[in-house]
This record gives C-alpha cells, structure tokens and sequence, in this order.
C-alpha cells in the first residue's frame, strides 16, 4: 500500500503540472500534502516534514545555486565563458566540441558534488552552445551524462566514497572498477547518447546566457578564464589532500579543510572572479558587478523555491517510513547479492529521491548480507551506487535541475533525463554481473 499512495503522488504531481498547469513548487508541496497523509501522518507532523525538507534541501544548495549563479554570471559577462568556450572550438572544432564538454564534466564530475559541478559548468555548456551554433541538448547530454556517471562509479566522489565506508570497500579497487564502467558509459550516454535528441530544438533559458558582444583583446586569457573557473575545484581538492594527511588538531587541517568546504571555495571563487573580470584594469566598477549579482540571484529564485518543494517531498516520504517499509519487503528475497542490493536501491531511490538517503539506507541493508555470502564489498558499491541514480524521480533535485537549466517541459524531462538516468542504472548492473564473472 506505501508504494501505491507513493505511485499516486507523483500522478498527482504531474496531473497538478500539465493538466491544470499549476506551478511546479505548488503542485510539490499539495503533493507532499498528499502522500503524508494518505500515509497515515499527522496533518501537522506533514507540515514540518515539508519544512524540514525544504530548509533542509535549500539548506545544502541555495548556498551553492547562489554563489554558482553569481560565480558563472560574472565568469559569462566578463566575457570568461566566451574566453573558454572559444578555445574548445579552436582545439576540437565545432563537430567535435561535445567531446569536449564531456571530458571537461568528467573531470570535475569526479571530485565535485553533482550539484556544484552542474553550476560550475552549465554557463560554459551554454556559450559553447551559443559560440558553436549547435543545439544546447548537443553540449548539455554529454555535461549531464559524465557528471552524473562519476556521481555513480568513481571515489573520491562523495557517493561511491560514503558506500565504500560502509561496507569497508578498498576504494582503490573501487576506483579500478568503477573506471572499466565509466569511461564506456560516458561514451554511450553522452555524445552518442545525444543523437536520440538532435531535433529537440530547445532554447537556452535568456536570462541565464549573456548575449552581450566582446572584445577579445580586453578579455582575461584562456589560462587565466580556465584557473578561475576551476579555483574552486582547486580549494576543494587542497581541502581533500589535507583531510587525509594532516592531524585534526593541526591548523593547517582546520585552515584548509575550511577553505575547502564546497560554500567557502565557491564564495572565495566569487571573489576572485569580481577581481579578474571586474576591477582588475577597470573592467567593470563594484556597482556593474553588484548588479551583475542582483540579476544572477532573482534569475534563480523560482528555481530555488522548485528545488526546495523537491526537498519537502522527499522529506514527506522519508518521514512516513517509506524506505523501512522497503527494507522489510525485500528482506526475504532469495537472488544475487548484487541484484538484490541494486533492487532494494532502485526502489528506494524512486520512493524518496535522494541519491544519499539511497545509497546509505541501501548498505546498512546490504552490509550483513554481504558478510554472510563473501560477495565482493566493491562490486556491491558500483551496483548500489549505480542505482541511486535510477528513474531521476521528481522528488530528487537532478530532475528539477536539468529541466529548468535545459528549459525542458515536464514531459521532455522523463524522455530525457528519467530514461538516460534508468538506461545508466540499468548499464551499471549489467556491469557489475560481468565482472563478478571474473572477480567473484
């Protein structure tokens, strides 16, 4: 029964979007509304499930939506995005600049949160798409694809690194593994993956693409563009290296693992981004750049308040024991370790959306089960870590990213990013079976 009121929520939400046209945070919220007390919760325990979840979310992410509108902004309007998206074409040429976009995103994708490579990222995907005259979904399939694989298979990423906690994985191995799967997949569903689309004609968003003319001559170079551009992966990985080599006591670990944090980077990065494409040589005085700033944070404000009504739906179902129920329900299944670890994670994944609460729930389930049938611990963190990405629900922020960012309709959005996102699962346990083939 949890499964169905489950199922009935989201056919609400979406009759609530596309029949009567309701705005997405709307239909969210009288959708949490819904599933929490059809679910049997109290009316005011649904009430602060919704307020947890949505301060929650946005307690994560307007941080990063914030400073990763306002760090691209300043980047695309100092002409930085233009600087790189430029040079790709120079070096790979219009035909192959998907190639390009999709080695850049998987890079980054690898030691960066989904949610701040996406931000980082998406004003270079769309003045390359601009730059090149191709169509946005040419560039922004294979950003999506290689970011969102890496969140799948490859430690240091937090994902497979949190999975491989839990089940006490060698995460070199984890490592070794997750690269056989990843490099394949992102061929596959990225650039190749794109051609499904290549008569969506979708228009990049106008208020989050700079239109403005610039004079090369008087924009920062390529090196200079790409070094602030990654300043912030640049703090996060300093803060990574010092996390494991330095004692918790020490400065040196409280300075750097501070400067590290994702939100301090991205603010620091914003800094440095006013001083090079602004104030440095009189570019650009404060007052142009702080209203640069003003237009990249209300250009986020809907986006910010449909991510946040993500959230409280996600809360809701959490709240109402949706994931114990799952755990119960499948604890006497009698099938492959793998499959059954990559089940009990789609399912849960789909019930409540976030790709954290998935993969931890998950291997706590899995963990006694894999003690007692000596199943590889690193096998069972890439099919686990495989399916936290699976069905991209529109109770997870990955939906409600791509489709504002991609402009997409409700619509486009499952035959898009919830087919890409299953087709991957679906890819990752078959992955995962072959190779236990070889590894046990």
């Amino acid at each position: 029964m949890p499964l169905v009121i489950l199922a009935l929520g989201i056919v609400l939400l979406f009759v609530l979007i596309i029949a009567f046209k309701l705005n997405a945070f709307l239909s969210l919220i009288i959708s949490s509304i819904f599933v929490g007390l059809f679910q049997g919760m109290e009316p005011l325990s649904v009430v602060k499930s919704i307020e947890s979840g949505l301060g929650g979310t946005l307690g994560h992410l307007a941080v990063i939506i914030g400073l990763g509108a306002i760090f691209g902004k300043i980047i695309s309007e100092g002409g930085g995005a233009n600087r790189i998206a430029r040079t790709l074409l120079d070096k790979f040429g219009q035909k192959k600049v998907d190639w390009a976009i999709c080695l850049a995103s998987f890079v980054l994708g690898v030691i960066l949160f989904w949610e701040v490579a996406f931000m980082l990222l998406i004003p270079i995907v769309y003045t390359v798409a601009v730059e090149a005259k191709v169509k946005l979904l040419k560039v922004g399939i294979p950003f999506l694809a290689a970011t969102s694989i890496t969140h799948c298979f490859l430690p240091p990423h937090p994902g497979p690194t949190a999975i491989s906690g839990v089940l006490e994985a060698n995460l070199g191995l984890v490592l070794a593994y997750g690269l056989i799967l990843a490099v394949p997949a992102t061929i596959l569903f990225g650039p190749l993956f794109s051609r499904f689309y290549k008569n969506w004609n979708i228009e990049i968003p106008d208020h989050l693409v700079s239109k403005q003319e610039f004079n090369m001559k008087e924009v920062p170079s390529f090196i200079t563009s790409i070094l602030v551009t990654l300043s912030p992966v640049i703090f996060i990985l300093i803060g990574v290296i010092v996390e494991f080599t330095s004692p918790v006591d020490s400065v040196v670990y409280k300075v750097f693992t501070f400067i590290g944090n994702a939100d301090i980077a991205l603010l620091i990065a914003v800094f440095i981004a006013l001083y090079v494409f602004g104030l440095h040589k009189k570019r650009k005085s404060i007052s142009q750049l702080m209203k640069i700033v003003e237009t990249a944070l209300v250009s986020m404000g809907g986006i910010i308040f449909i991510i946040g009504g993500g959230g409280a739906f996600k809360q809701v179902i959490i709240d109402s024991g949706m994931a114990d129920y799952i755990a119960h329900f499948t604890s006497d299944w009698n099938i492959s370790p793998y499959v059954l670890g990559w089940i009990i994670a789609a399912i849960i994944r789909l019930a409540v959306g976030s790709a954290t609460v998935t993969v931890l729930t998950t291997a706590g389930i899995m963990l006694p089960i894999l003690m007692a049938t000596g199943s590889s611990p690193e096998l069972m963190v890439l099919a686990i870590g495989s399916a936290s990405i699976a069905w991209a629900p529109p109770s997870d922020v990955s939906f409600w990213f791509t489709k504002e960012y991609f402009n997409l309709t409700l619509g486009q959005t499952v035959k898009m990013v919830c087919v890409m996102f299953t087709l991957l699962a679906i890819y990752g346990l078959l992955g995962v079976m072959a190779l236990s083939t070889f590894i046990g």
